[in-house]
């Protein structure tokens, strides 16, 4: 079995692995929130170093030309696409942000090339705050899961799921899955978001993120059965307690919006996820720069649920100031964390 060292790329939030071909494909949020990047690696813990190829930059005007949101790599019909949430204007004077979903289109066998064509937003009903697009296809059907605003539902957003006529256009109206109404989806902010799917024997899980993006950000999952109607509600259970949270023994706090993916021998899941290890943040969280990409191993538990386990501590350098790194982590990246004598 791999062992695997954390953080496995410094400075990247939000961030998605895609494994295809016995590669490691990895995007995630820049820190400063401007572009849109992409690295490949044979293996996890190689992402650090791997180059980092930027593959698309945000607009100087208009939609997409500010905080350019989780992006995701995902491979449909033998092309690449790139869903990512971009805003046209500042947040909104009640602290809600302005974003859409875009997609971006890529026919080369190699996604870090530079022919990614803008498929446009992706359009739902209401035009409101939308983020966090995921996809699968499953029994032959594309699936969009993504979070959205309401706004006669409280709160910033909630999950919804439709089935997609193209890999950016929708085939019907959205169904929701998931709102904020534990305890634990409601702290600072009333928030689902970051949704990901899991598969294991006849179960499908959607992980998602709840609450703010500080220390309370935690990890909550949904679960239906293979075979099911995934566009239907009763369909899916959802856990009152979240599954993946704060571990401060560990020093991880407000671990959340993680994708999935295989070991290097397909013998494990994987989660890859983001969180801090301090609590002290100044100012905004989502400016803090410091949510570093990890990775857990999944558990099964002999009902087929999945056990996530807590956030392991970091065995490598992790950066004190807020500072932003260069995309290969700067010098001191990769180097085992220094234990202090007793």
């Amino acid at each position: 079995m791999a062992v695997y060292n954390n953080p496995i790329v410094l400075q990247r939030a939000d961030p998605w692995v895609l494994k295809v071909d016995g590669e490691y494909w990895f995007t995630a949020s820049d820190p400063e929130y401007d572009k849109i990047a992409i690295r490949h690696a044979s293996t996890i813990n190689e992402l650090q170093q791997a180059p980092e190829t930027v593959v698309w930059r945000k607009h100087e005007s208009g939609p997409c030309s500010k905080y350019i949101w989780a992006p995701e790599l995902h491979r449909v019909n033998g092309a690449w696409y790139i869903y990512f949430a971009g805003a046209e204007t500042e947040f909104e004077a009640s602290g809600m942000p302005t974003h859409r979903m875009f997609v971006l289109e890529n026919t080369d066998a190699d996604p870090t090339t530079d022919n990614w064509v803008e498929k446009g937003q992706i359009v739902t009903p209401v035009s409101s705050f939308s983020l966090d697009a995921t996809t699968e296809v499953i029994d032959g059907v594309q699936y969009l899961v993504w979070a959205q605003h309401d706004p006669d539902i409280p709160g910033n957003s909630n999950l919804y799921i439709a089935p997609m006529e193209n890999p950016w256009t929708l085939a019907a109206d959205p169904v929701m899955l998931s709102k904020p109404e534990y305890d634990w989806e409601c702290i600072d902010f009333l928030v689902n978001e970051g949704p990901a799917f899991l598969f294991h024997d006849d179960k499908i899980f959607i992980t998602y993120s709840a609450s703010g993006t500080g220390v309370p950000y935690a990890v909550g999952l949904l679960t239906a059965e293979r075979g099911s109607d995934l566009l239907d509600p009763a369909s899916w259970t959802k856990s009152p307690v979240p599954v993946f949270k704060t571990c401060a023994e560990n020093g991880q706090y407000g671990p959340g919006h993680n994708s999935f993916t295989k070991s290097e021998d397909d013998s494990e899941d994987l989660m890859i996820y983001h969180a801090r290890n301090y609590t002290e943040i100044k100012g905004d969280p989502l400016f803090d720069p410091n949510r570093h990409a990890r990775v857990g191993v999944v558990r099964w538990n002999e009902d087929g649920t999945p056990d996530f386990g807590v956030p392991e501590p970091d065995n490598l350098w992790t950066p004190t100031s807020t500072d932003v790194l260069p995309a290969d982590g700067g010098e001191l990246a990769g180097t085992p964390v220094q234990v202090e004598a007793a």
